[in-house]
């Protein structure tokens, strides 16, 4: 069986694995990145650095900082926090991009350090974004920065790969924004939740670097850990016309002692040479198959306050929706052919924008933004009435100005427009392509820029037959059990979050000892769990376990109540790598649950059921007289568990250190 690029990828970078050993989908790996990204968040990971007992970055061209979002806030508390990381960045010798330069993520892929077949992470969610160069991009959390930082390594599970078919072509005037959020609208019951996403199809060769980035970094919302674009020659296209800008003298950043950025054409040569490496095999396996006929897409807008509900234009200008915020900035469209898009409808229009409607302006990057005003889009959007601002995150985030006000109704080119995250949460924020955002300021309420008629899109999926696991044998390390016994109690509850599992009002309660925390355990979920529980219960949940915050406490709680693991059908991503960062065992196994449903009567919030047995060195379990596979827990995973933490199992490695 032929293997998946994410897979391929996941091998290239796998920290000790064998020559000629293979990686898949489901297989925990130590993982060593070609970069990982930090933004303002650095503030953060530097004190967990120290606190693992490093001094020195172990590889200073591995990290990159790059400041993008609270960079409208000019007090001196947040001025001396960016003085502070660049002071850090200065001693250690790594790239540092000040405040202004640019959203993180388009700096990433703009000054080079994004390259076909490269795994790169960075300690934000939008990482999907670098799959539109053939890269794998995926998010990691603050802890693994710090280890990263630390060692140069960290670890990783190979997620489920889906492949996603684009067929056909796009009529004029439906752009990236608007496949993107069709895909979000039309597959959204989790078909492609903490998959990596590999895009394939004949419509794709036409996709422009922008159109990709806006998609590839979407895939965030859909669903999905990654999403990555073929590499073929689109990517060596705009990879050739960055070369130039890498010798250029003014290029921006403070440049670290080994940095890694920047490529050469000779380089870009000898990928294309190898890009039978870089590209899937023809018999490779999916999760899960989705197609789109790019000839049935219509422009959409999400929401209001949710990505994966869509209306169509046609729809919504029926509707006459009036506005009084618009955005055209953030990391999904702000580059320089979404500026172009909408300053070609200004154009067409000759009109300003709409008496009661404020718009925001911002480029993804000054080089963007520069780009943007020698040919013009950018004096033409700011003499409409465009509010500039400066290049980063901002508005998108609730930091700076313009925020969405109580009662208001915007239009935004952003990812995201969950309730409250732009601004007041008594407030309804769409989503749209930035031909759309343009057209809906000019006009004054959600419009289309020009006539679409709604059509039934094209859509087919194709699952994956399960197989069954094949014989597994899992070495067991010292100080790992090789087995579990104790009863289920079954969470029946599909995308349970962490408020469910502890509760917020806990989590900023720095004074709580782990007693006190376990006490507290699934109490917004059901306040009659702490009765039935007994020390050495196995948890088994539904789907999407750990929804919601990143707060690690929902994971800690757990552990400290004398959980040996949860069981789930699928996890939350950021909760799973919660979980094993402080050495607790969590696994899938969604036909346990699937089993479960189907024979317990009389189900409660929390039931009792029958006493299971895990045996890890086969990574089968038992119940009721019926036996099912998982995932193995390899001896990258055993390590985290055993050292109590990837902080402990840091330290313990600098301390082994000559």
């Amino acid at each position: 069986m032929g293997l998946t690029l994410v897979e391929k990828i996941a091998a290239r970078h796998a920290d000790g694995l064998a020559p000629g050993a293979v990686v898949h989908a489901g297989d925990f790996v130590s993982i060593r990145p070609r970069h990982v990204m930090t933004h303002d968040n650095t503030a953060a990971v530097m004190p967990k650095f120290k606190q693992i007992g490093a001094t020195a970055i172990l590889d200073p061209g591995q990290p990159v900082f790059a400041i993008d979002h609270d960079i409208q806030n000019v007090t001196p508390k947040n001025l001396e926090k960016y003085a502070k990381i660049e002071a850090f960045g200065r001693e250690q010798g790594v790239d540092y991009y000040p405040p202004g330069t640019g959203i993180s993520h388009q700096v990433m892929v703009e000054q080079g350090y994004v390259v076909p077949g490269a795994l790169v992470v960075a300690s934000d969610s939008h990482s999907n974004l670098y799959g539109a160069v053939a890269a794998l991009g995926t998010p990691v959390v603050r802890t693994d920065a710090a280890s990263i930082w630390a060692t140069g390594v960290t670890w990783w599970q190979v997620p489920k790969v889906a492949k996603v078919v684009l067929k056909g072509k796009l009529f004029p005037g439906v752009t990236g924004k608007d496949v993107i959020i069709a895909l979000c609208g039309l597959f959204n019951k989790d078909e492609v939740l903490n998959h990596a996403v590999e895009f394939v199809g004949d419509g794709i060769a036409a996709f422009s670097m922008d159109a990709r980035m806006t998609i590839a970094n979407m895939t965030t919302e859909w669903g999905a850990l990654a999403g990555v674009f073929p590499f073929d020659e689109m990517t060596v296209k705009y990879l050739r016309s960055r070369v130039d800008a890498f010798s250029n003298p003014g290029r921006p950043g403070t440049r670290g002692a080994k940095s890694r950025s920047g490529y050469s054409n000779a380089e870009i040569d000898a990928w294309w040479h190898d890009r039978a490496n870089l590209s899937a095999d023809a018999d490779a396996a999916y999760a899960i198959e989705l197609e789109l006929d790019l000839a049935t897409v219509v422009p959409h807008v999400s929401g209001p306050n949710e990505v994966k509900t869509m209306v169509s234009l046609p729809e919504m200008q029926r509707k006459h929706v009036a506005i009084q915020k618009a955005y055209l900035l953030s990391c999904v469209n702000a580059r320089v052919e979404d500026l172009h898009d909408a300053a070609e409808v200004v154009r067409a229009s000759k009109k300003r924008v709409a008496d009661g409607v404020e718009f925001y302006l911002a480029a993804a990057s000054a080089e963007v933004q520069a780009k943007a005003e020698s040919v013009g889009d950018w004096q033409t959007l700011v003499d409409a009435g465009a509010i500039p601002l400066p290049p980063g995150c901002g508005t998108c985030i609730g930091l700076g100005r313009g925020l969405v006000g109580k009662g208001e109704i915007a239009i935004s080119a952003t990812n995201r427009n969950f309730k409250g995250r732009m601004g007041d949460p008594d407030a309804q924020v769409y989503l749209g392509s930035p031909a759309v955002v343009a057209a809906s300021a000019l006009a004054g309420f959600i419009c289309a820029p020009q006539e679409f008629a709604e059509r039934p899109a094209g859509t087919a999926i194709r699952r994956a037959q399960s197989k069954p696991q094949a014989d597994v044998s899992v070495e067991i390390i010292d100080g790992f059990p090789p087995s579990v016994t104790g009863r289920v109690l079954f969470v029946d509850k599909d995308n349970l979050n962490t408020d469910g599992i502890y509760a917020g009002k806990h989590t900023y309660r720095d004074d709580m000892t782990p007693e006190q925390i376990a006490a507290v355990t699934f109490e917004n979920y059901d306040p009659n769990f702490n009765t039935l529980y007994q020390k050495g219960d196995v948890v088994v949940g539904g789907l999407n376990f750990g929804t919601g915050s990143s707060r690690e406490q929902a994971a800690t709680a757990l552990k400290f109540k004398g959980i040996p693991c949860v069981i789930a059908a699928s996890f939350s991503e950021t909760y799973k790598r919660n979980a094993f960062n402080n050495g607790f065992v969590v696994f899938e196994c969604p036909e346990l649950v699937e089993h479960l449903r189907a024979t317990l009567t009389n189900r409660t919030p929390t039931t009792v059921s029958s006493e299971i047995t895990i045996g890890y060195g086969k990574s089968v379990l038992t119940i009721d007289g019926k036996l099912f596979t998982f995932p193995p827990l390899s001896p990258a995973a055993q390590e985290l568990i055993v050292a109590g933490g990837a902080e402990n199992l840091v330290a313990a490695r600098l301390r082994a250190k000559p």
